[in-house]
């Protein structure tokens, strides 16, 4: 066969395709596994899909909850920290011993008041005008510590008079059991009755508690010093009895 009838002939002697079919028939392969590929994946994600959905709906419908019962919610709330007591709302005079120790502040005015004392007499703030006065008030008579307290007061009536101060115990009890606390410890200091708590409200004495694991509202032991003019020169809170007594008078003579 002659070089010229060679050139015309589209197959070479040994029968491969040209160069432009090959890649041709590579690029529809290629296509050809990237659709079986995405069909497979279709065909999984179905299946998948499949097999859930019957879990899905042979799952039991949840349940609805129930509101709180009035016993459940008091005792969500706590186990959230609020107490179930609810505190007794405060109107009139409380409203300032509610806050206790910010309703009386040094330099205010000391409230006005007007009780029973041991003997039968009434004792006012206006009784003691124009000299200083110390109130002392104690949880209860004839107990320990508040005994202690009243005696060293009586001790030291003399030092407080020369130093132009009166002095003043006060509490919730009665005039009849101030007086017998009077007699048993012979003590000098006034001891006045409080009962509706008006005075320890007022003058911050009165408040929240605690003892062995419980609280309660009682009398918080409090001193409170009155100026000549009528208004608060100092207040300690949270008195501990040993050389309280002393520490007033100190004061007391340095004014």
């Amino acid at each position: 066969m002659s070089k010229k009838t060679r050139k015309k002939s589209p197959n070479t002697s040994s029968g491969k395709p040209v160069r432009g079919q090959s890649i041709r028939s590579a690029k529809t392969a290629a296509s050809k596994i990237r659709r079986a590929a995405a069909s497979k994946a279709d065909n999984k994600a179905g299946k998948r899909a499949h097999n859930a959905s019957p879990k899905a709906s042979h799952k039991a419908p949840s349940k609805q909850l129930k509101p709180l019962a009035p016993r459940d919610s008091a005792l969500a709330k706590t186990e959230a920290g609020t107490p179930l007591a609810k505190k007794k709302p405060l109107t009139g005079k409380a409203d300032a011993a509610a806050v206790g120790k910010s309703a009386l502040t040094e330099g205010a005015h000391a409230p006005t008041f007007r009780l029973p004392r041991d003997g039968g007499d009434t004792v006012s703030l206006s009784n003691y005008s124009g000299k200083k006065l110390v109130v002392f008030f104690f949880p209860r008579a004839d107990t320990p510590g508040c005994t202690k307290e009243a005696i060293d007061f009586t001790r030291l009536a003399s030092a407080f008079a020369e130093s132009q101060t009166a002095t003043l115990g006060v509490s919730a009890d009665s005039p009849r059991t101030q007086e017998a606390f009077r007699d048993k410890h012979q003590l000098s200091v006034p001891l006045v009755s409080d009962e509706q708590h008006e005075m320890l409200e007022a003058y911050g004495a009165w408040g929240e508690k605690s003892m062995y694991g419980r609280t309660f509202q009682g009398i918080l032991r409090t001193t409170v010093l009155i100026g000549a003019d009528g208004r608060i020169i100092k207040i300690w809170r949270n008195v501990k009895v040993d050389g309280h007594a002393d520490e007033v008078l100190a004061t007391a003579r340095a004014l």
